[in-house]
């Protein structure tokens, strides 16, 4: 049986480095991990996980064809787990970035709970996941 834990790492092929690596470094958080001059791959750490950008016309880049945009995209989109949560704040982040969203409730790996969708500044569709929701008390 194979027992899956958490995301190791999403591999997103960009046209515009510089940009979505400020993105993930300034909007989200990450820092920057290794780069891999050789075979053109950048590595962003995002708590246990990486984000390995991908420029188009490098040498892995070109393995994966035509570049992301409006008619398709590499991903459907990436969730990442975020604890603490304070979903206001969250927001707030995200508006002084030009970013704005809403707070929705979805289903995830430990049940319903609070989830915020954007995107990074290619198309690529995140997911900010809170923990699941308290349980609601039985009144019987």
């Amino acid at each position: 049986m194979i027992n899956i834990r958490d995301i190791d790492h999403v591999v997103l092929r960009v046209v515009d480095l510089e940009r979505v690596a400020h993105f993930y470094t300034e909007v989200l958080g990450a820092r920057f991990e290794k780069h891999q001059e050789a075979i053109g791959l950048y590595q962003l750490r995002l708590g246990n996980s990486l984000i390995d950008l991908v420029p188009v016309d490098g040498m892995l880049g070109r393995m994966g064809g035509a570049a992301p945009g409006r008619e398709g995209r590499n991903v459907d989109h990436i969730c990442f787990r975020v604890l603490p949560w304070d979903g206001e704040a969250i927001l707030a982040h995200l508006k002084r970035h030009g970013i704005e969203s809403e707070i929705v409730s979805r289903y995830g790996a430990e049940g319903d709970g609070p989830s915020i969708y954007l995107a990074d500044p290619e198309g690529n569709q995140l997911e900010l996941k809170g923990p699941p929701w308290a349980p609601v008390p039985d009144k019987g």
